[in-house]
């Protein structure tokens, strides 16, 4: 039996967006970076059970017991009333796992999936875990034709990838900008070590996908496409997917950016292709 616990945000059953093919896709709390442009801003933080949302809520579906904030899921309505009312950027519905629970989840599923990803939030700060839900995948007889891909930051060291090297098929990484200064302005953290995580990745055949989010006027990519071209190049055969910039979800100063259009995503395409870059995936739709 493994015990580990995790900090899990949300489950999705069946997703189509989170790598190749149908996968169970789960989300864990908590990240290392603050970016500005944040979709999902209710999983950077943890819970300090200040209770702030327990007052706030209007179907009393959270309460203060010792100490620490309940969630009940079943008089819940998902309002998310409670995700904009906490400064800490997190979430009361927040639930631990253990490896051994989510396994339950995993072969439930089994059957109607290609594969499982963790995703977050950044999933690599709960990097024991990570290693021991894998791991207990690929040791088992009944799952370890799943193939597993971790969704990250990259923002993680070369020791703790190579801890997590022997248990996954793959790993998608953002590249949210080139220069650092645009990069520390998007996220507060520099992009040295995201960087030199994709090298790593990709020298293994570990990189399955690497992921730029056009900003119009935010991201710097096509200022720096002869750069990026080459860095990208040098990765080997990686797909490239471009994903536009959109509104929803997003709080504070992003909420008043432009979202980008299919021309944004088409001039920095083209401005990579003439430059050698082939496998260029474009966004399904644009809000």
């Amino acid at each position: 039996m493994n015990r580990r616990c995790a900090s899990v945000s949300k489950i999705l059953p069946f997703s189509c967006v989170d790598g190749p093919g149908s996968r169970l896709a789960i989300f864990l709390q908590g990240c290392n970076l603050r970016c500005k442009n944040c979709h999902n801003p209710y999983t950077i933080g943890m819970c300090d059970n200040c209770g702030d949302c327990v007052t706030t809520c209007p179907h009393q579906a959270l309460s203060l017991v010792s100490g620490k904030v309940q969630w009940d899921a079943d008089v819940c309505q998902q309002c998310d009333t409670c995700l904009q009312t906490c400064t800490q950027h997190s979430s009361p519905m927040t639930q631990s796992y253990s490896v051994d629970a989510l396994l339950i989840q995993v072969k439930r599923n089994a059957p109607f999936i290609n594969g499982v990803t963790i995703s977050g939030g950044e999933a690599t700060l709960q990097l024991p875990f990570l290693c021991d839900f894998f791991a207990a995948i690929k040791s088992s007889q009944e799952l370890a034709h799943l193939t597993c891909l971790v969704d990250s930051n990259g923002d993680l060291s070369e020791t703790g990838w190579q801890k997590l090297l022997p248990w996954i098929d793959g790993a998608m990484l953002d590249l949210k900008a080139w220069d650092n200064e645009y990069h520390r302005a998007l996220t507060g953290r520099d992009n040295y070590r995201i960087k030199q995580s994709i090298l790593w990745l990709a020298k293994r055949g570990k990189l399955s996908e690497l992921r730029l989010l056009v900003i119009p006027e935010h991201s710097d990519h096509l200022q720096h496409a002869d750069e990026l071209a080459e860095f990208i190049l040098s990765l080997g055969d990686v797909p490239v997917r471009l994903n536009a910039f959109h509104h929803h979800g997003v709080r504070g100063e992003a909420s008043g950016w432009k979202s980008a259009t299919q021309q944004d995503i088409e001039t920095l395409a083209e401005a990579l292709t003439q430059r050698g870059v082939k496998q260029i995936t474009r966004p399904a739709l644009y809000l």
